[in-house]
């Protein structure tokens, strides 16, 4: 069994994978990576299955030190990662020895960046998934000191030694895909052209659970009874702020339901930082 030290944990990183999807029901979370994109590629780099757990990162990566040789990949947002004092690349089979230290740098671009470990890491799986969850798992984020497990490496790979060319332009859109929500039709025909045609910045105000849009949108709408939410519900509050569900939200909520994001908008979402620009766009169904 492998072992890694948390020298530093960065700004917040945690365990996650594809998330907890049948527990709904009993007001559980789905948690999971914030980019399910991301991560499933880290994944597939080394054949792992693409729902292993893998380590999300956002904007200030940890510092990290290995104890037995492996590999690893990372994914998403480049955050000028190093093993020692070389810089690595993102999209490439990196090997591991013992003793080497993984640490970042300044971000170049994105929020969010995800390393994937050859047969995965050793977390606790609680209700069918490994996603750290305040109140679910133990831990909701790595702390200086953390000890994370990891499978040691039987086969490595070999003959990986380029990166591989993964489409990462969702990094850089604007555009939001979007269905319409279950209250979109009580919004005027003023405040359906103002969602469609503004541009939104992100807020300060955004985590895990979900990202508030600096803009507002007049809301003059009676308030709804309580119900379902996913993650990439919006809502609308009475104050006009439209918030966006992400990945460790609430079952159910009792703000009107206007639009709902596709699973690659909230991919791209989940990538932006405090002050970037993004606009929706109505998913057509032909």
């Amino acid at each position: 069994m492998g072992e890694i030290e948390v020298l530093y944990p960065g700004l917040y990183s945690s365990i996650q994978d594809l998330g907890r999807h049948d527990f709904r029901r009993f007001g559980v979370p789905q948690s999971g990576a914030m980019d399910s994109y991301a991560a499933k590629n880290a994944n597939l780099m080394l054949s792992n299955l693409e729902a292993h757990p893998i380590l999300e990162i956002t904007q200030l990566g940890p510092q990290l030190k290995f104890y037995e040789p492996t590999q690893i990949a990372i994914c998403g947002a480049y955050l000028n990662p190093k093993i020692n004092d070389s810089l690595v690349l993102n999209n490439k089979v990196l090997s591991i020895e013992k003793g080497d230290i993984l640490s970042f740098g300044k971000r170049n671009n994105a929020c969010r960046a995800y390393i994937a470990i050859a047969g995965g890491f050793n977390s606790k799986k609680i209700l069918e998934s490994y996603s750290w969850y305040n109140g679910i798992t133990q831990k909701q984020m790595l702390q200086k000191g953390d000890i994370i497990r990891y499978s040691r490496l039987e086969r490595p790979l070999h003959g990986l030694n380029a990166a591989v060319k993964v489409p990462d332009e969702y990094l850089r859109k604007c555009g939001i895909k979007v269905f319409t929500g279950p209250e979109y039709g009580l919004l005027s025909i003023f405040q359906k052209k103002l969602l469609f045609d503004s541009k939104f910045h992100l807020d300060v105000h955004n985590n895990r659970m979900a990202l508030q849009l600096k803009e507002p949108l007049e809301n003059n709408l009676t308030p709804i009874i309580t119900g379902p939410v996913l993650p990439g519900t919006v809502q609308l509050t009475p104050s006009g702020k439209l918030i966006v569900l992400m990945r460790d939200c609430q079952t159910t909520g009792g703000y009107p339901r206007i639009l709902q994001l596709s699973e690659d908008g909230i991919n791209i979402i989940a990538q932006k930082v405090v002050g970037e620009p993004l606009n929706f766009q109505l998913f057509e169904i032909k």
